[in-house]
């Protein structure tokens, strides 16, 4: 390809999802807190992404290559599909079935995994521009455990650094040397 116009995103297409169907290979499987989350992912930010597909003439389908759980969100969540008016953004290429198959996995497999790091930072800085934990838990699919371990990690300290602390108790000792300083105040 060695023309940008020869790239399938030039070629996205909305097509009914009844001419769109899985194939029968994906080994790809999604939590179903990862599915929620793709949910409110395209319910706030719609189809940022096409699915990959072949088209096959003889079933006159276009049958998934990259992309079932986008086609899954649509078909089992109504206000998505209403949305599109059922419509779903496809590209096509066009590859032999063992291609195919190797498409699926380099898609899956290229999408990689957040690092416990990066994920701690993003979440210190949404605290830090406003957001509640609550609001982090909805927006990213995360349980209020992993947010208080990403905090943790990140410094959780750094977001109390302005905040002035009283002692929860006092030792023997302490209340020797402040009942002396009043004494000899």
């Amino acid at each position: 390809m060695n023309n940008i116009d020869n790239h399938p995103i030039n070629n996205v297409k909305w097509v009914p999802i009844d001419k769109v169907q899985p194939n029968d290979y994906n080994p790809n499987q999604v939590a179903k807190v990862e599915m929620q989350l793709l949910y409110i992912s395209i319910k706030h930010d719609g189809y940022t992404q096409p699915i990959v597909t072949i088209y096959d003439k003889k079933k006159d389908k276009y049958i998934i290559v990259d992309g079932f759980h986008r086609y899954f969100v649509m078909k089992h969540y109504k206000d998505i599909y209403e949305s599109t008016n059922g419509n779903l953004p496809v590209v096509i290429i066009d590859k032999d079935i063992n291609d195919r198959m190797a498409s699926t996995i380099r898609h899956n497999r290229a999408r990689g995994k957040h690092s416990i790091q990066g994920m701690s930072n993003l979440v210190f800085n949404m605290l830090e521009n406003g957001w509640a934990d609550a609001e982090i838990c909805n927006e990213l699919g995360m349980e209020a455990e992993e947010i208080l371990r990403l905090k943790h990690i990140t410094g959780f300290s750094k977001l109390f650094k302005d905040t002035k602390y009283k002692r929860a108790w006092q030792t023997k000792r302490m209340i020797k040397i402040k009942q002396a300083e009043s004494v000899n105040a």
